[in-house]
């Protein structure tokens, strides 16, 4: 069964970091406020792949940076560590805004996009579905490599032999009919 991965409903009966997020996530009311700009949690943690400093990685489609930023400030900037700042990534604009809460650092990302057409979405669909064919040697495989320095998609892209970037590689694999097995 492939998670819907667009509500965080999933994290309720997960594993125990999952269930903190989720309580997190709700007490904040973080998606709540970000509702506007169709947010989804992104990154290790809806996928079971976290490290102990993972963050909630929350993708969200923005219009107008400039409008996004002044919301983000408005809703976010009361928290600890309060950080927003804009960017270009992989061509694109972007508005990023972290802070923390009493257990976790959140990153907000927004660009001009659909979410569900965003890198970070694309990629968690696709570590999801190759986690679930290769397996829980090949999870914590992935694990180890994130505890030794990895970012998530260069360690897939080394356990599967990828080669060039790791991120466009990981992406070519989206439409292909591989099997993981």
């Amino acid at each position: 069964m492939i998670e819907n991965f667009t509500t965080i409903k999933y994290l309720k009966n997960g594993n125990k970091k999952q269930k903190e997020a989720y309580l997190d996530l709700k007490s904040n009311k973080v998606l709540e406020l970000l509702a506007p700009f169709n947010p989804i949690l992104t990154g290790t943690i809806p996928i079971g792949i976290d490290i102990p400093e993972s963050d909630l990685d929350i993708i969200c489609e923005c219009k107008n940076h400039d409008d996004f930023s002044t919301f983000l400030k408005q809703k976010f900037s009361g928290y600890k560590d309060f950080n927003i700042y804009q960017t270009i990534q992989n061509t694109i604009p972007s508005t990023i805004a972290t802070f923390k809460t009493e257990n976790f650092l959140y990153e907000i990302f927004g660009q001009d996009i659909p979410t569900k057409n965003q890198n970070a979405y694309r990629h968690m669909l696709l570590e999801n579905k190759i986690l679930k064919e290769k397996g829980l040697q090949f999870k914590k495989d992935i694990i180890t490599l994130k505890l030794k320095g990895f970012k998530t998609e260069p360690a897939f892209a080394k356990l599967l032999d990828l080669k060039g970037d790791p991120y466009k590689a990981l992406l070519a694999l989206e439409n292909s009919n591989i099997s993981f097995n």
